[in-house]
């Protein structure tokens, strides 16, 4: 490994941590030990030196007053933020001993861990973490809080996490966002889109809301809330009444598309606007565009249609428009909605499940969507809850129940994190966290096809220590003595790069990425070939949707009904916050300003509410105050906010408090965007 640590001053490589699908190339400026400077890497092949507002001011979340310094105790009630100074071994060894009884008295099953990618490192994410927990038979957590719906819906239909090269996507000449804001949230899609117009391309976007992104593409078209599957069928609807599909890639590379043929004939487009809010005549446009379009049409599927009731059957539906139109096999067409797939790690060497007990002996599985009701409703309960890498007390839907079960006496909860979240208040140990420019690791994005590593560029802060060391640390306090618990971070990165059923990884190891910086994987166009589909085809017609119970054909669903409000709540993504990350920091908080609501200006005056005025949000789960944004942004009985800010007032969560933890139609995913909320003007 390069020594970056022992070198003072300089430039070192470095890559972005969040949760996002560029996953940039960085260069980190160094003075005298400390990072004074972060910007994009320009010899990266996507991140080309441009880098967000986000990242860009990185460092003064790394250097925040506010991080947390060394391990604490909880001395007052939970919740409260009273906390002592201890060591790390009083904490480890206070940690083990109460694992230990717990184990012995109610099983380990009794002890959950809860985390996600607030760190998108697969060392620090996705190895000893799960080792430790896997060993220990604890309960396991489903990870289905972001794009699992849409992942089983575009799987069903795809045979897995399969899309376009965005790099190829410079080619489209119509490039359609489909609830994406990607200028906030994908910047080098619309970078990559702003290359193609230049070349005649045309960009389209649907959304709920009248975002950054709309305001930047050529056309907007502004869609009611969970009805984008009708809009996909009413599509499909005009492109084969016609004639714009392409039947010749529909016999070679699908199944079932005479049967969607006649299905989608119930989609005509007055009806699809009676559903969506969209104009019939343009919904006819829309399509004569994207099936007229004799170079590629290529569609950035976002996560927002995924986070409705109806969210795994929407990505389904949206993905089947490239089959029936071939754009597949135009460079630069398709679809993406995620590309994990391609870059497939050998997660069985990373997490090790076959260390955990089988049969009749294998732990329950819990939702992390459910956790609020897992924490206060089992029959057999959490005793135990070890938090890293997420905030569940302000991520989490339903988040007013969640604190509800944080804030129980009996549950012995660790919080491993960079700050005093408004989950770590509720912790009984809190253990500080290194930040990614700490650790060693590896990443792969689920947008692009290149593979990075992270190599330490400061030392740890404080006494923070990494997840990997930290749970290394509790498998020995355990009396765990598996030779797994010895493996360096190093060892972690080949072992999880080692995958023999991936042959786009094929070459690509730990010493080759510490030579390189960055390697981009051999992904092989997905036509022609086969898929991974059962019938190694597009699966139009779904005969495992069938099976599981699911309507084969993409089927519109109305949203379950969420109770007597008038307005459907969308709570989006801001432009300087990356979900709870960056809520407590200052200088990101002044970029974004304040928590807002966007209504509409009819809704508004109806209400009385003028724009810039404190609103309160509520319905039964929960309230929360934000300041109104009155306009056109939105649809009338929509309002949507953005980002997950730090608690905006005593005993007041943040808006997940309002959203609804039922389970979408696939996956087990999230419903955050299928909640309805009342507003009024604040007292």
């Amino acid at each position: 490994m390069n020594d970056y640590l022992n070198q003072p001053n300089g430039v070192f490589p470095s890559v972005c941590s969040l949760d996002c699908p560029d996953q940039c190339g960085l260069l980190v400026h160094k003075e005298n030990g400390v990072i004074v400077r972060i910007e994009g890497d320009p010899s990266h092949p996507v991140t080309q030196g441009a880098i967000c507002n986000k990242v860009r001011n990185m460092n003064a979340r790394i250097y925040d007053e506010k991080r947390l310094k060394y391990p604490l105790k909880r001395t007052g009630p939970k919740g409260s933020g009273e906390f002592q100074r201890i060591s790390w071994e009083e904490a480890i060894n206070a940690i083990a001993a109460q694992w230990k009884s717990l184990i012995a008295e109610e099983g380990a099953e009794s002890i959950l861990p809860y985390s996600f990618y607030g760190n998108m490192g697969r060392v620090q994410t996705e190895s000893m973490g799960r080792r430790l927990f896997n060993r220990m038979g604890a309960s396991q957590l489903i990870y289905s809080i972001c794009e699992a719906a849409g992942t089983v819906g575009y799987q069903y239909t795809m045979g897995g996490s399969f899309g376009t090269d965005p790099e190829d996507t410079v080619h489209a000449k119509l490039m359609i966002m489909w609830g994406i804001n990607a200028v906030s949230t994908n910047m080098h899609q619309v970078a990559i889109a702003e290359k193609a117009r230049k070349n005649g391309a045309k960009v389209v976007v649907i959304d709920v809301h009248r975002n950054r992104t709309a305001k930047w593409a050529d056309w907007f078209i502004p869609i009611k809330p969970g009805t984008d599957s009708a809009l996909a069928l009413g599509l499909m609807h005009v492109l084969f009444a016609e004639n714009l599909v392409d039947e010749a890639f529909m016999a070679q590379h699908t199944v079932g598309h005479e049967a969607l043929r006649e299905h989608v004939k119930a989609y005509a487009p007055d009806v699809v606007s009676a559903i969506t809010g969209v104009h019939a005549e343009d919904i006819i446009k829309l399509a004569r565009m994207y099936g007229g379009t004799e170079e590629a049409a290529f569609i950035r599927i976002g996560n927002g249609p995924q986070h409705h009731d109806n969210g795994g059957m929407t990505i389904r539906s949206i993905a089947c428009l490239p089959a029936v139109t071939g754009h597949w096999l135009r460079k630069g067409g398709g679809a993406i909605k995620g590309n994990g797939g391609h870059l497939a790690l050998n997660r069985r060497a990373l997490e090790r499940p076959d260390t955990m007990p089988r049969g009749d002996n294998r732990p329950r599985e819990i939702n992390m969507n459910l956790i609020g009701e897992a924490l206060l409703e089992l029959d057999k309960p959490i005793s135990s809850l070890y938090v890293y890498n997420s905030n569940p007390a302000v991520v989490a839907p339903n988040a007013s129940k969640v604190r509800e079960g944080l804030a129980r006496e009996d549950l012995f909860t660790v919080v491993h994190e960079l700050f005093m979240t408004e989950t770590a208040k509720y912790a009984d140990i809190v253990l500080p966290a290194t930040s990614t420019f700490e650790n060693t690791d590896f990443y792969t994005s689920y947008w692009h096809h290149y593979v990075q590593v992270q190599q330490p560029v400061i030392a740890a802060y404080g006494e923070s220590k990494s997840n990997t060391d930290v749970f290394r640390l509790l498998a020995e306090a355990m009396g765990y003595v598996d030779e797994m618990f010895l493996d360096s971070d190093l060892d972690l990165i080949g072992q999880g790069l080692s995958n023999p059923n991936n042959p786009a990884l094929a070459g690509i190891t730990a010493e080759l990425l510490l030579e390189k910086q960055f390697v981009k994987a051999s992904v092989k166009p997905l036509f022609p070939g086969k898929l991974r589909t059962a019938s190694g085809r597009i699966e139009l017609y779904s005969a495992s949707m069938e099976r599981h119970g699911l309507p084969a054909l993409p089927t519109y669903t109305p949203l379950v009904d969420d109770g007597p409000y008038p307005f459907l709540f969308i709570p989006t993504a801001n432009h300087n916050f990356l979900n709870s990350t960056f809520a407590h920091n200052e200088k990101h908080k002044s970029m974004e300003k304040t928590a807002k609501l966007y209504m509409n200006v009819s809704d508004a005056e109806g209400l009385g509410i003028t724009d810039g005025e404190q609103v309160r949000v509520w319905n039964s789960r929960g309230e929360c105050e934000l300041t109104a944004v009155v306009g056109e942004d939105v649809l009338p009985g929509v309002v949507v906010s953005q980002g997950l800010w730090a608690d905006s007032k005593s005993g007041m969560a943040g808006v997940n408090a309002l959203t609804p933890d039922r389970v979408a139609d696939m996956g087990n995913g999230a419903t955050f965007f299928s909640g309805k909320v009342q507003v009024a003007r604040a007292v």
